[in-house]
């Protein structure tokens, strides 16, 4: 079946310089072609692909350095297609049992639907190449809203005096403090190890027993229970207190054994400034200053 006389129709819309199909059933443009296939006028399995291909690499070839890069990639895309097409039409018709052979009738209208995707693409394509060509020729206005507009809108109304712009102003302009950033969790205050020994010596005379748990719940902090840890070890090394721990890592109980005199704690923890080495009272320390139990 021959298709000529649909070139005369559509030679007004074809670019000159478009590829051009010479067959012995048609004649015409290669999207023409395409279109023509796409409705069902033109049986895939009657179309020479080789000789298409042929025409095409001759037309490429015609047009030297200058050939365009995005025919030749749509060609490729619709040959390629086309070919896939042809060979499932060839394929027979009818009640299909063998499943390869349906999978092949399923391809074939898969690319059947492929073909009509990238016409309808095309078209989507050359719609809007269309659009931009026109919109951009166009430029907006740059002139005030008209009177007749103009008139439409509300008038602004404040409910404000000059008193209270006038405070909001100076809320505006008066300058802001810094922000301030808190540094009390950066350092704990320094914790004096003879003030806490005195404060458990006290406790100890009054209930005679009590586990460390107990001596340390009234503490505000860890330096408060180091510092009273290392009282206790002046008070053990001194013998006012023994200790007693029924199981292992179990609570420590601890027992008032000294007298009613007066108990005098070393001040080494505290990080006493005295040269000689005495163990007599010194300033209140922290109880992570300078020194440890060394004699311990």
């Amino acid at each position: 079946m021959a298709v000529e006389g649909t070139r005369a129709d559509t030679e007004a819309e074809v670019d000159e310089n478009a590829f051009q199909v010479h067959l012995d059933n048609f004649e015409g443009p290669f999207d023409l072609l395409l279109a023509l296939i796409s409705k069902h006028k033109l049986d895939i399995t009657e179309v020479a692909l080789s000789k298409v291909t042929d025409e095409f690499i001759a037309h490429i070839r015609a047009h030297g350095e200058e050939w365009d890069l995005d025919q030749a990639s749509n060609f490729l895309l619709v040959a390629a297609t086309l070919l896939d097409l042809k060979a499932a039409r060839l394929l027979p018709r009818g009640d299909v049992e063998d499943e390869a052979d349906l999978a092949l009738l399923e391809a074939r209208d898969l690319l059947f639907a492929r073909l009509l995707q990238y016409r309808a693409y095309k078209e989507v394509a050359s719609f809007m190449r269309e659009r931009l060509a026109s919109q951009g020729r166009r430029y907006a206005r740059a002139v005030p809203l008209e009177e007749r507009f103009a008139a439409l809108r509300p008038d602004v109304l404040f409910k404000l005096g000059p008193q209270e712009f006038a405070a909001l102003a100076g809320m505006v302009f008066t300058p802001k403090e810094p922000p301030s950033v808190p540094v009390t969790h950066i350092h704990q205050t320094r914790t004096s190890v003879r003030e806490q020994g005195e404060l458990m010596v006290a406790e100890l005379r009054e209930h005679g027993r009590l586990t460390f748990a107990e001596l340390t719940a009234a503490c505000t902090g860890t330096f408060e229970v180091v510092a009273r840890f290392l009282a206790l070890l002046e008070l053990y090394r001194a013998a006012n207190v023994g200790f007693d721990q029924p199981e292992p890592l179990g609570e420590l109980i601890v027992t008032w054994t000294g007298g009613e005199e007066e108990v005098e704690l070393r001040s080494e923890y505290d990080g006493s400034d005295g040269s000689d080495g005495s163990d007599g009272p010194g300033e209140a320390g922290s109880a992570d200053g300078a020194g440890g139990p060394g004699q311990t």
